[in-house]
């Protein structure tokens, strides 16, 4: 979009990324936030949001402070560990690299209205396509650069075998100093291309996922057996039904008829399966969100906007009300009941 929205905006989280990485580089994080008026106190709430004019401001400030262009690359890495616990939660319901990059968010749900990821097949590759929501930041470095950075930390981390990045496109020009890129993307660089894109070859993308160990797995992988616990069903096609549910929950299109074709069965097979247990789909569904939403929110790492990405609700207002009717509390009131009792 070539028109700037000034409704447009990030949470607290985008802040704090850029904060961290500009201190470490020894900027004045305190002058920063006084000049574009914010109030440190006001990113004490993960989901607490800025003007994306605010934040492009900042990152422009940051960049000065810092005397370094390359500042978009640091708070990638920043993002990277920022994100782990949703990356942990992601990984957990994948077996495949196939698997995972069907669920690669959009970026615009969990940190706001700067625009989204795409996967693409090109030939022999995978791409991993960046299309800022606003345009003409396709010629700046920074969310680019945060992006790209963030994107092939992710895909290195996740596979038992290594996945090589094979060539790397920016948007904007080239820069007059590439050390810190070449360190990071290791491969070809080109830039003033058309689109901002990373690309693997194919053959990852069965690669499987490095499985977390037993003690994380508990954690991450509630047990959803007593959603049929009256039936004692040993059907193994519930089981195989409800990792599909919980796979697909977070791509915000799950449905009846895009859970039956992960399984290969028609709808109608799968509804019958079902009604033999004495259950319906979307009870299913809402009995794994409600189980679900309560475990996200014991775990303070997860703000609620991707605790709402993760239960595939288009937004935190809708997964709060949802919320708000299983337990009588918005997830803000009742995270802090639960921590402060």
């Amino acid at each position: 979009m070539a028109v700037f929205n000034p409704k447009w905006s990030v949470n607290s989280t985008c802040i704090h990324s850029v904060l961290q990485a500009a201190g470490a580089l020894g900027g004045d994080n305190e002058s920063l936030l006084a000049e574009v008026s914010i109030d440190e106190n006001s990113l004490l709430e993960a989901d607490n949001r800025f003007t994306l004019s605010t934040f492009l401001d900042l990152y422009a400030l940051a960049e000065k402070s810092t005397q370094s262009a390359d500042i978009g690359l640091y708070v990638g890495r920043v993002d990277y560990i920022s994100r782990l616990n949703l990356q942990l939660y992601l990984q957990s319901t994948c077996q495949t690299l196939r698997e995972y990059l069907n669920l690669m968010p959009s970026v615009t749900r969990f940190s706001g209205d700067i625009g989204e990821v795409q996967v693409s097949r090109e030939s022999d590759f995978i791409c991993l396509n960046w299309l800022p929501l606003w345009q003409p930041s396709a010629q700046q470095r920074f969310l680019t650069d945060q992006i790209l950075t963030l994107s092939v930390m992710i895909v290195r981390s996740l596979c038992v075998q290594p996945i090589s990045l094979l060539k790397a496109c920016f948007s904007y020009p080239e820069p007059k100093d590439l050390t810190l890129l070449k360190s990071i993307f290791s491969c070809d660089l080109h830039f003033d291309q058309a689109v901002s894109r990373l690309y693997f070859h194919k053959d990852c993308l069965n690669y499987p996922l490095t499985q977390l160990n037993s003690q994380w797995g508990k954690l991450l992988n509630p047990s959803t057996e007593h959603l049929f616990a009256e039936q004692k069903t040993t059907d193994p096609f519930l089981a195989v039904l409800k990792r599909s549910v919980l796979q697909l929950m977070p791509t915000g299109t799950m449905s009846i008829d895009t859970v039956a074709a992960a399984l290969n069965v028609s709808r109608r097979t799968l509804q019958r399966r079902l009604a033999a247990q004495g259950g319906q789909f979307q009870e299913l569904v809402q009995a794994l969100r409600m189980e679900l939403a309560e475990q996200y929110i014991a775990d303070q790492h997860l703000s609620l906007t991707e605790i709402a990405f993760l239960l595939g609700y288009a937004d935190q207002g809708s997964f709060s009300g949802a919320f708000k009717s299983w337990f009588g509390l918005t997830p803000r009131d009742y995270r802090r009941d639960k921590r402060d009792s």
